[in-house]
C-alpha cells in the first residue's frame, strides 16, 4: 500500500474520531447555561411570557394562548380547565449561543410549594408586575422567598398595552416595597393600546415594535425623550458604580462607564442582591421578550458565577463540570403508564446515562437510565447534562424531593427545601366502603409529588386528615384522586382536638367489688385531683411518699402522688391505679377528648388479701378519677390559632368583620408596604372554609397564614353543647 493511501486513511480516521468526540460533548458548557424562574401574582402573564420566549427562540412555531388552552407550559388538563397555572413547568430555549432553562410557576399562594422548589434551583428570578394592578399581595409573598434564597432578580412590567396601565405608579410601588435597589433599565414611551416603543437606558436606544411584536427596530432616542433617558442612564450608572469600588473610580475618572463595564457591574450587583433592573414588556403582543432574553444571556449569572453551594456540613461545592457528580431532586411527578419523573439540578460534575449515584439520604444506589431535556409535557433524550443544568430522569428506585445523589465515595448532602406550614385542614373519606387501602396509596402518591400537602391518620380524631395551603390546593388534590386513581371521595369537617381540664380541687372514692364464683375482684381508692400549674406547692395536708411527673404526648402534664399511709394499699397496686387514671385522661369524661394539667393524689384505700389484683385497682382508679373530675369544675379547652391576614387597605374593614364573626380577637393592625396586616387570635373550630371566604371577600387580593398558639377555655354555651352532643354517643364505663 502506498504512503498516499495510508496517509488518507489516517486523516479520515482522525476526522471521524474528532467528530465522534465533538458529538459526545454537551451542546452547552456550564458558563452558557442560564436558569431562570418566572414569578408573579396570578394573572401577571408568566405563562404568556414563557410562550413568547419559546417562540422568539424558534423552539415553537406558533404562540399558544391561555384563552385557547394551547400553551406549552399549561398543558395539564386541570390547568386548561381552570385557566391558570397550577404546577411549575420546566422549559428551555436556545438563544444566541446560550441555553436558558425556564421554570414557569403558578401565581396563587395555594401552590407556593411549586414556587419555592423552583427558586431553590434557579439562578435568576424574573418577577412580573401587572402594570394595571401594580405590586400585589402575591408579589410580596413571593418576594419573601427570593430574599431567603438571595436570588438575583429582574422586574418585568407587563401589560403596558392595557388601557388602565400605569407604569409610573407600578415603579413607585416597587420602590416602596423593595427599596431603592429597583432601577430602571427601560421605560415605555407610551402606555395603553398604543404601546409599541421602549426606551432602553442601558444601551441608550429606542426599540420600536411592529403591530405583531417580535424583533423591534433599533432607533436613536427621540429628542423629546433624551433628557429623561439621560437622567435615568446617569441614575443607572451611579447605582452600578456604588456597588463596586473599581467601577466607582472609573466613573469618577471618566464621568461615564462603557456598556461592558455596566454589564459587569450589573451582574455583580445582581449576584449580591444589590440591584433589581426593570424591563418593559407586553407578553400578550410579544413585545420585549427578545431584549429580556438578551439581558439574561449577557448579564444574568450562570450557576458557576454564583457563590458555591453549601453542603449541610458547611463545605463549598463549586459548580464545576469536571468535579464529582452531584445532583439535587427538587420536584417529582407521576405520569400515567410511565412512572415517576424526577426533576433535578446538576450542582457538580457531568451526569451521563448509565452512571450510578448514591442517595445520601436513603443510602440506595441509583442508576441513571435516562436523561431528558424537558419542554412542558415533551421530553427529549440526551446523553449528558453538565454542572449548572436542569433536567429530569425516570424510575429512580427510592429517591424523593430534597434528596441528594452523588458520586460513590462522596458524602455530599445539600440543604433541603423548607416548605411553609399548612393553612387548612379537612378530613377525607371514600364514598364506597372497602376502598380505604386504595385511598391510602393515592394519598401517599400525592404527598410524594407535593411536599406542601400533608396526610395524617389521627388516632385521636379517628379521621384521615389532609393539611394543605387552601381550597384551590385541596381542589387539585381531589381532582387527582378522582381522575388518576378512579376513587370517589368526599371532604368532611375535621373534628376539633379539644382538651379537658379542671378548675378546682375535688375528692372522691370508688370501691370496685365483683364476685362471680371463684376468685373475685376488690379494690377501693381514695383520690384527690387538683388543677396543676408550674411551681404549685406540695400538698400540705397529705403525707407525700412519692411523686412522678408525666409529660403527656398531647400536651400538658399529669403529676401523680403516692400519699398512702399505713399500707392501706400495697405499693404494687399503684401502677394499676395510674394506668386507670391515664386511660381516663386519654378519653376525657366530658367529650372523650384528652385531659391535661392535673395533679392526682392517692391517699387512702382498701384491699382484700385474696380478691385484690391489678384489674381491680385499675377500674377503681379510673372510676374514682372520673367522679372527681366531674366535681372539680371541669373545663373544655379549644385550640386557638394565631392568624395574619395581608390585604389592601380598602379591604381591612371587611376582613376584620369576617374574623370577628368567627369569634376572633383582633390584636392589631400593622402596615406592610401598601398593605395592611390584620393580626388575630381565632378558634380553630371557626376557621372552616376561611380560605374560600377570604378569597371571595377580597377577590383574591388577600393572603393569610396561621399557626397554633395555645389551648384556651371554650365559652360556657359551647361547652354545654359539646357535652350534650358527646353524651348521646358516649358509652358509660361499668364495673
Amino acid at each position: 500500500m502506498s504512503w498516499y493511501f495510508i496517509l488518507v486513511k489516517i486523516c479520515a480516521c482522525s476526522f471521524i474520531f474528532s467528530h465522534i468526540k465533538f458529538l459526545a460533548m454537551p451542546e452547552f458548557d456550564t458558563s452558557h447555561v442560564k436558569n431562570i424562574v418566572l414569578l408573579g401574582h396570578a394573572g401577571s402573564g408568566k405563562t404568556t411570557l414563557a410562550e413568547c420566549m419559546l417562540y422568539e427562540a424558534g423552539i415553537i412555531t406558533r404562540r399558544g394562548s391561555i384563552a385557547e388552552r394551547n400553551t406549552t407550559g399549561d398543558y395539564h388538563e386541570l390547568e386548561q380547565e381552570r385557566g391558570n397555572s397550577i404546577f411549575s413547568k420546566l422549559l428551555h430555549t436556545k438563544w444566541r449561543g446560550y441555553k436558558i432553562n425556564i421554570i414557569d410557576t403558578p401565581g396563587y399562594d395555594d401552590f407556593v410549594g411549586e414556587v419555592i422548589s423552583a427558586l431553590r434551583v434557579a439562578d435568576t428570578g424574573v418577577m412580573l408586575l401587572n402594570a394595571v394592578m401594580g405590586v400585589e399581595v402575591g408579589t410580596d409573598i413571593i418576594w419573601e422567598y427570593t430574599e431567603q434564597f438571595k436570588t438575583p432578580m429582574i422586574f418585568a412590567v407587563n401589560k403596558l398595552d392595557d388601557d388602565n396601565a400605569d407604569f409610573d405608579k407600578t415603579i413607585r410601588e416597587a420602590k416602596s416595597h423593595f427599596g431603592s435597589k429597583v432601577v430602571m433599565v427601560q421605560y415605555p414611551r407610551q402606555i395603553g393600546a398604543g404601546f409599541h416603543e421602549v426606551i432602553d437606558v442601558l444601551n441608550m436606544v429606542m426599540y420600536k415594535f411592529k403591530e405583531g411584536g417580535g424583533k423591534p427596530d433599533k432607533l436613536p432616542i427621540p429628542d423629546d425623550e433624551k433628557s429623561r433617558a439621560d437622567e435615568l442612564h446617569k441614575e443607572l450608572i451611579e447605582a452600578i458604580a456604588s456597588n463596586d469600588e473599581g467601577l466607582m473610580e472609573k466613573y469618577f475618572d471618566k464621568g461615564e462607564l462603557d456598556e461592558d463595564e455596566m454589564k459587569v457591574g450589573l451582574k455583580k450587583a445582581m449576584i449580591n442582591h444589590d440591584l433589581f433592573p426593570v424591563f418593559c414588556i407586553s407578553a400578550e403582543r410579544n413585545m420585549g421578550s427578545g431584549r429580556l432574553m438578551g439581558y439574561i444571556d449577557n448579564v444574568c449569572p450562570s450557576a458557576n458565577e454564583m457563590p458555591p453551594q453549601k453542603t449541610k456540613r458547611g463545605e463549598d461545592l463549586p459548580c464545576d463540570a469536571n468535579g464529582p457528580a452531584c445532583i439535587f431532586i427538587y420536584k417529582t411527578i407521576s405520569e400515567p403508564h410511565v412512572g415517576e419523573l424526577s426533576f433535578f439540578k446538576v450542582y457538580s460534575g457531568t451526569i451521563k446515562v448509565g452512571m450510578e449515584l448514591e442517595n445520601e439520604t436513603t443510602g440506595v444506589t441509583e442508576k441513571i437510565n435516562q436523561l431528558y431535556l424537558v419542554e412542558g409535557n415533551k421530553r427529549t433524550s440526551t446523553n449528558e447534562l453538565v454542572a449548572g443544568d436542569i433536567g429530569a430522569t425516570l424510575k429512580l428506585k427510592n429517591t424523593h424531593v430534597n434528596n441528594t445523589l452523588h458520586a460513590k465515595g462522596k458524602n455530599y448532602e445539600l440543604p433541603s427545601i423548607e416548605f411553609p406550614p399548612y393553612n387548612m385542614t379537612v378530613a377525607i373519606e371514600t364514598l364506597k366502603k372497602g376502598e380505604e387501602e386504595k385511598l391510602s396509596q393515592a394519598l401517599h402518591q400525592l404527598k410524594e409529588e407535593d411536599p406542601t400537602l400533608l396526610v395524617e391518620v389521627s388516632s385521636e380524631l379517628k379521621q384521615t386528615l389532609i393539611h394543605c395551603q387552601g381550597d384551590m390546593h385541596l381542589a387539585v388534590a381531589k381532582w387527582k384522586i378522582e381522575h388518576n386513581f378512579k376513587l370517589e371521595v368526599k371532604f368532611v369537617k375535621p373534628k376539633i382536638a379539644y382538651r379537658e381540664t379542671i378548675r378546682k380541687a375535688a375528692d372522691s372514692s370508688y370501691r370496685h367489688k365483683k364476685q362471680s364464683g371463684g376468685a373475685g375482684q376488690f379494690g377501693e381508692v381514695f383520690m384527690r385531683i387538683e388543677p396543676w400549674y408550674e411551681g404549685m406547692p406540695e400538698p400540705s395536708d397529705l403525707n407525700v411518699r412519692g411523686r412522678d411527673t408525666y409529660d403527656l404526648d398531647w400536651g400538658g402534664k399529669l403529676v401523680f402522688y403516692n400519699c398512702i399511709v399505713g399500707g392501706a394499699i400495697d405499693a404494687r397496686f399503684l401502677p394499676s391505679i395510674l394506668k386507670g387514671v391515664m386511660e381516663k385522661m386519654q378519653n376525657g369524661p366530658l367529650t372523650g377528648s384528652y385531659a391535661r394539667d392535673i395533679r392526682v393524689c392517692v391517699y387512702d384505700g382498701k384491699m382484700h388479701p385474696v380478691d385484690s389484683n391489678d384489674i381491680s385497682f385499675k377500674i377503681a382508679g379510673l372510676q374514682a378519677f372520673r367522679q372527681a373530675f366531674q366535681q372539680a369544675d371541669p373545663q373544655i379547652l379549644e385550640p386557638i390559632y394565631h392568624v395574619e391576614v395581608l390585604c389592601p387597605d380598602d379591604l381591612t374593614g371587611a376582613v376584620m368583620g369576617d374574623l370577628q364573626s368567627r369569634r376572633a380577637i383582633v390584636e392589631g393592625i400593622d402596615s406592610e408596604g401598601h398593605f395592611q396586616k390584620v393580626i388575630a387570635r381565632v378558634p380553630l373550630a371557626e376557621m372552616e372554609g376561611y380560605s374560600s371566604s377570604l378569597r371571595s371577600i377580597t377577590q383574591g387580593r388577600a393572603k393569610f397564614k396561621m399557626r397554633f398558639e395555645a389551648y384556651e377555655p371554650v365559652p360556657f354555651d359551647l361547652q354545654r353543647r359539646l357535652i350534650d352532643e358527646y353524651s348521646k354517643t358516649a358509652k358509660e364505663e361499668f364495673a
